[in-house]
Order: structure tokens, then C-alpha cells, then sequence
């Protein structure tokens, strides 16, 4: 396998649009490539190594949504039941029209509907409900209370009615808090990054696990976007705006961890959710439940319009983008290839038929038009290379 390529890529994305960038890459339960590029601190010329922890922002939504699925496999929840089984705020729940006036849901959030991102909840971080966790907690923001508040916010439409990127994955964190027992960022490494072999990964940001991160920046002008233009960066804090306080774990935006360790999870995931020391994260059956396409004709067109040109051709899952068409998406990968990216540049990739999976990792709040221009390369590279 030569990947020349993907170094002359990333070399040339961190000559023009990126600080630094890592890459782990792994085909038949091997890791085949890792590579890394630029600094991890613009100011001190840090190169950066691959060893940095990264705000990985949605590519939380991946490891949330398979824990979710390891207590739906145990028989704790079926798909179609309601939320306020185990969340009761959730029971009556009401909608705000266009007219900004409040009327009852006819039907009730579902499990599904946190899955799918079409419970009609919002990702308005200045909610009310919000707010009064903040309140209650005295800001320290646990799960659970801030999954019981949201509660209290209108819901954009009927459940199950649109598609609509959210606080779901949020709340589904709580959910699996309230029913495994134990607090969501133990589940996650007690059930899926300890049998990886990964001790490294973090929801909370103290200044130790801040000192192991790369810089966090922001382009300077944004909406300027070439390829081949230098850019410029402004140096932001390390704490993302998603984690509410200091005991929030935030299923949607929440994890820091190294891209490497991340990759380790995209590995398994290829293999239908089984570890390299014979543990499984999830069944096969289940990790084809998960890419399995949920959406209508409708949801799809507005999935169209929420994630951009980087993935025309795919439909979505149990809470993944899942490859539909090839053809429309000009996709190297196979279809049923499923996993999400991140709002500073992840990308986390998973391709069964393939037994592919990879993580890609940059530190830089990043425009739809770069990761249009990123991602897809990235992928049909990378596809190309293992062929070889």
C-alpha cells in the first residue's frame, strides 16, 4: 500500500488551511498507515505528532450512539419506545408553532427519534431549559439534570415529522446513564474504549488534560475560502462550547482523545463491532441496524441540506451518516460505509465490506466548504490506497 497521496495531501492542507493534522488508518484489524503534519502550536513551531488530545466534537455522536446500542441489545429498550420511560419530564411535551404560540404534541419522543435526530428537539445553547440547569446545578451541569430541563423547551415540530441536528445525542447520554447505573463518561470506558485497550479519553477538560491538547483555533476570515491560500488562525479555548460544566458529558460534542486511540474504535467498528483481544462492542446484526438508512424521501432531502455536499449519496442511520448511492456521492467506499465528522475537521470512517476504518484529526473550527473539500478526497484516497 502506497499512501503518498494522503501525506502530499495533508502536507498540503497544513501549508494552507490547517495548523497541524493526524491521520490513523487501519485495514483487516492492522493499522496500515498513521501520519502527521504541521504543529500542534503555531506559536512555538510544536510539530505535531498524533499524540495530542483533540476536541472531537460530533465524532462523539458514533461512540454515543454505539453505547446506546450495546443496552439495546441486552433487551433495556426497544427503538419505538418512548423516551419518558426513562426520562419522565418527557411525557407531555409541546410544540411552538409558527405563530410562536404552544400547542401538545400528538405523539411522543421515542428512542428512535434520539437516534435519528427527529424528535424535534433543537441545539440552542442558550435554551431556557438550559438555563435553569445551570440553576439547579450551581454550573456544574450533570447529565441527567440537564437532559430533565430540556424537557421544559418547546419542540420545533411533531416527533418523527423532519430531520433535525440536535441535542438528541445529548439526551440519549442521559439515557444511558439512567439505565446502565453508572455515569455516562464510566460506561463509555468501562464498555467500549477498556476493551480497545484505550485509557485516554476525556469529557472533562481540567488543566491537566489541557496541557495534552493541541491549540484550538478558528480561521481569522472564515468565509474565505481557497485551497490554496494561506490562511489565517486565532488561537480559542480549549473548553468547547457544548460541554456545559464541569460534570457534563456531553454525548453529542464532548470527548477529547488523541486520533490514534479514536482510530482503535473505527477498527472495530469495520470488523462488525469485534476487538482485536475478541471482545465485541456490538453484533454484527446491530452494526448492520445502525447503518441500516432510516430516512424517507423527505428526511433524505433534508439531510441533503444539513451536511452538505460531502455526503450527497447518503442516507442516515442510528445516528451515522450510512452511504446509500455511489454514483450520486462519487464514493470509492462501499455502500452501507457509515461514521460522522466533527465541527473542527474529524472525520470518523467506517467501511465493514472494506474492513476499513480511519480517523482523521485537525484542531481548527472548520467551514462546510473545507470539510467539502477535505473530507471526500480523504476518503476516496485512502479507498484507493488499500487497493493497491
Amino acid at each position: 500500500m502506497d499512501f503518498t497521496s494522503v501525506k502530499e495531501f495533508l502536507d498540503k492542507l497544513t501549508s494552507t488551511r490547517v495548523p497541524g493534522n493526524a491521520i490513523s488508518v487501519y485495514h483487516k484489524n492492522r493499522e496500515v498507515f498513521r501520519y502527521s503534519s504541521g504543529y500542534s502550536d503555531l506559536a512555538s513551531k510544536t510539530p505535531m505528532t498524533g499524540n495530542e488530545l483533540l476536541n472531537i466534537y460530533s465524532c462523539s455522536k458514533p461512540v454515543t450512539v454505539t453505547a446506546a446500542l450495546q443496552l439495546y441489545e441486552r433487551g433495556m429498550f426497544l427503538l419505538d419506545d418512548p423516551l419518558y420511560n426513562f426520562i419522565p419530564e418527557y411525557r407531555e411535551m409541546y410544540i411552538k408553532t409558527i405563530d410562536a404560540e404552544l400547542k401538545r404534541a400528538e405523539n411522543p419522543i421515542t428512542m428512535r427519534h434520539l437516534f435519528t435526530m427527529t424528535a424535534g428537539l433543537t441545539y440552542n445553547l442558550q435554551s431556557d431549559g438550559i438555563d435553569e440547569a445551570r440553576k439547579i446545578t450551581d454550573g456544574k451541569m450533570d447529565t441527567i439534570t440537564v437532559a430533565k430541563c430540556l424537557a421544559k423547551d418547546p419542540l420545533s415540530f411533531e416527533p418523527g415529522e423532519h430531520y433535525q441536528y440536535s441535542l438528541c445525542h445529548d439526551v440519549l447520554a442521559a439515557v444511558v446513564e439512567i439505565i446502565s447505573g453508572q455515569r455516562f463518561r464510566d460506561y463509555i470506558k468501562n464498555n467500549i474504549f477498556a476493551p480497545l485497550g484505550v485509557e485516554n479519553i476525556y469529557y472533562n477538560r481540567t488543566e491537566e488534560v489541557k496541557a495534552q491538547m493541541a491549540t484550538h483555533y478558528c480561521y481569522a476570515s472564515p468565509e474565505d475560502f481557497d485551497p490554496d491560500k494561506k490562511a489565517q488562525f486565532n488561537e480559542i479555548s480549549k473548553d468547547p462550547a457544548f460541554v456545559f460544566g464541569s460534570e457534563y458529558d456531553c454525548g453529542g460534542a464532548g470527548i477529547a482523545i488523541a486520533v490514534p486511540e479514536y482510530a482503535k474504535f473505527t477498527n472495530a467498528m469495520a470488523q462488525f463491532g469485534k476487538c482485536p483481544n475478541g471482545e465485541r462492542l456490538l453484533s454484527p446484526g446491530t452494526i448492520d441496524l445502525m447503518r441500516q438508512n432510516q430516512f424517507d424521501r423527505q428526511k433524505l432531502a433534508e439531510l441533503d441540506n444539513g451536511i452538505c455536499r460531502r455526503f450527497k449519496g447518503y442516507g442516515y442511520g442510528l445516528g451515522v451518516r450510512t452511504l446509500m448511492d455511489k454514483a450520486k456521492g462519487g464514493a470509492l467506499s462501499s455502500v452501507g460505509e457509515f461514521g460522522w465528522d466533527g465541527a473542527a475537521g474529524a472525520l470518523c470512517h467506517i467501511d465493514p465490506e472494506m474492513e476499513l476504518g480511519f480517523f482523521y484529526g485537525q484542531h481548527v473550527l472548520s467551514t462546510n466548504a473545507d470539510m467539502d473539500y477535505t473530507i471526500p478526497k480523504l476518503r476516496d484516497m485512502i479507498c484507493r490506497c488499500i487497493e493497491d
